[in-house]
């Protein structure tokens, strides 16, 4: 059963959270069953390109059915209408936003989950058919800890270099300190390797790409010119991004002018002279 927080006890900003897990077999709930379930995304989004990219590389298209929404919310609240009836069917007296991604369930018109993390570890143990091994056993203590060098040490590490500037300069080094550790950390691990864990990509391939897609096309809008110039100073990890842009189940999922129309439409931060600074010409790498 799907658990939901009471949307009066949540920011008004946060999603949600609907806790359905897809289990082993028929005796379970929510069991993998072929088109039983669907994906709702909007890849403008980067927590949905993960997911879109996810089912990409697990070749889902004829299994598990991916609706695109689109690139921005169409309500005031972040909300899509179209996904409205699936939040109200799971929750009695709904009201907060209907936000993506979802992961519903056919057969019963209701939400199995809105959580991130679970939905890329469903589809990566439970339908991964043909697909790569996107989370093998003896590299799941590594994605995990990659997973947390994107989130702590680049997306969050760069908005708040970002936010501070350089007002307080001492202040403004403590975060870049700690993006570029994390750049160094994945530079010298990508020169070793086709993939971040080897010779075949893994969940970890996913959030580090979407991590370097953001820091290029995003967050670099807010660093200033050094910063960026920085940032660039990683060959083995742009060449990694731009490589992996190149192969058709990641270039699809992109659109990056999608991704940046949605960022400008909600941010509030000033720019810096680092936006003039563009590490890959993402459209170009993706045109194959």
């Amino acid at each position: 059963m799907s658990v939901v927080v009471p949307s009066s006890l949540l920011p008004a900003s946060a999603v949600p959270a609907f806790r359905g897990r897809i289990g082993r077999d028929v005796h379970s709930g929510h069991y993998a069953a072929p088109h039983r379930y669907r994906l709702h995304v909007a890849p403008s989004d980067p927590d949905c390109l993960r997911i879109a990219l996810t089912h990409a590389l697990l070749g889902l298209d004829g299994t598990l059915p991916l609706t695109v929404l689109p690139e921005a919310p169409d309500t005031p609240d972040g909300g899509y209408d179209a996904l409205r009836p699936l939040y109200e069917a799971s929750a009695h007296l709904y009201g907060g936003p209907a936000a993506a991604p979802v992961l519903s369930d056919d057969w019963t018109g209701r939400i199995v989950s809105t959580h991130v993390p679970d939905i890329l570890r469903d589809l990566a143990l439970r339908f991964r058919g043909e697909g790569p091994d996107l989370l093998p056993e003896e590299h799941r203590g590594d994605i995990e800890a990659l997973s947390d060098l994107c989130e702590r040490g680049i997306n969050q590490a760069a908005q708040r270099a970002g936010e501070l500037g350089l007002d307080d300069e001492a202040a403004h080094r403590d975060p870049l300190t700690v993006l570029f550790t994390a750049l160094d950390s994945l530079e010298h691990r990508i020169a070793r390797h086709p993939y971040l864990l080897g010779d075949a990509p893994t969940a970890a391939d996913v959030h580090v790409w979407v991590t370097l897609v953001r820091l290029d096309t995003v967050h670099r809008w807010h660093l200033d010119a050094a910063a960026m110039d920085r940032v660039a100073g990683y060959p083995a990890l742009w060449a990694y991004a731009r490589r992996l842009a190149a192969l058709p189940e990641f270039g699809r999922c992109l659109d990056i002018d999608a991704l940046l129309r949605r960022h400008q439409a909600d941010c509030r931060g000033r720019e810096a002279a680092g936006g003039a600074i563009r590490l890959i010409d993402w459209p170009a790498a993706t045109d194959n």
